[in-house]
C-alpha cells in the first residue's frame, strides 16, 4: 500500500463529499439572484431554483414555491436540470469511487489492484464530469444578470438582480469537485506494487527454505 496514493484518494475523497454538499446546497438555496429596490428599502427579493423569497430588514423571510412547472423559464428548467443531473453524477462517483479506495477491503481477488485502480479513475472522471456540469447552471445564470444589469434599454430605476450566495457557492462547489477528481486520479499514478495472492506468497516462502536447506546440506 503506497502513502502518496493513500493520502491522495484519502483527501480526494474529503473534498469529493464536501463539495458534492456545496453543490447540493446551492441546488437548495433561494439565493440565486437578489434584488433590492429604492422604493422599498426595508424589503428585499431573492430568486432561485424552486421557490422565491421576501426578506424584511426586521429579520422576517417569506418564500413562495413556484405554482407551475409549464409556467418557468427557460433559464430556471436549465438549471434545474443541469443541477440535479451534477448531483446525481456525483453522487454515482462517490459510490464507485468507495471501493477503489485502498483503505477499503473490497476487491482483493485475483486482478483486485487493477479493478481498484479502474473504479478510483471511473469515480474521479465522474466527479470532474459533476464539477462541469454545476458549473454550466451557475455561470450561466450569472452571465445573465450581467447582461441584465448593464442593459442600457432598462431605466436607471428600475431595479436589477444582483448575484446571490448561492452563486458563490456553486463556483466553489464546482471547481471543488474537478479539483475532487483530479485526485482521484492522479492517486493512480502513483508507483504502486501489485500485491502478490496468498497461495504465490507460500510457494516463493517454501521455495526459499528449500533452497536454504539444500545449501545447508551441500555445506
Amino acid at each position: 500500500m503506497d502513502t502518496c496514493a493513500c493520502a491522495l484518494e484519502m483527501l480526494g475523497m474529503l473534498v469529493y463529499v464536501g463539495a458534492w454538499l456545496c453543490a447540493l446546497a446551492t441546488t437548495i438555496l433561494p439565493q440565486w439572484l437578489t434584488m433590492s429596490t429604492a422604493l422599498l428599502p426595508v424589503e428585499s427579493y431573492e430568486l432561485g431554483l424552486w421557490e422565491t423569497c421576501v426578506v424584511q430588514d426586521v429579520g422576517g423571510m417569506e418564500c413562495r414555491a413556484y405554482d407551475s412547472l409549464l409556467g418557468l423559464s427557460s433559464d430556471l428548467k436549465l438549471a434545474r436540470i443541469l443541477m440535479c443531473v451534477a448531483l446525481a453524477v456525483g453522487v454515482l462517483g462517490i459510490l464507485v469511487a468507495v471501493p477503489g479506495l485502498h483503505l477499503v477491503n473490497s476487491c482483493k481477488e485475483h486482478g483486485g489492484h487493477r479493478t481498484k485502480r479502474t473504479l478510483t479513475i471511473t469515480g474521479g472522471v465522474l466527479g470532474m464530469t459533476s464539477g462541469v456540469l454545476c458549473l454550466i447552471p451557475v455561470s450561466y445564470m450569472a452571465h445573465l444578470a450581467v447582461i441584465h444589469f448593464f442593459d442600457d434599454k432598462v431605466p436607471d430605476v428600475v431595479p436589477r438582480w444582483e448575484f446571490g450566495d448561492a452563486l458563490f457557492c456553486g463556483w466553489a462547489a464546482g471547481f471543488l469537485l474537478i479539483v475532487a477528481g483530479m485526485l482521484m486520479v492522479a492517486s493512480c499514478s502513483c508507483p504502486q506494487a501489485e500485491p502478490q495472492p496468498a497461495q504465490q506468497r507460500r510457494y516463493q516462502v517454501m521455495s526459499t527454505n528449500a533452497s536454504l536447506r539444500k545449501r545447508t546440506e551441500y555445506v
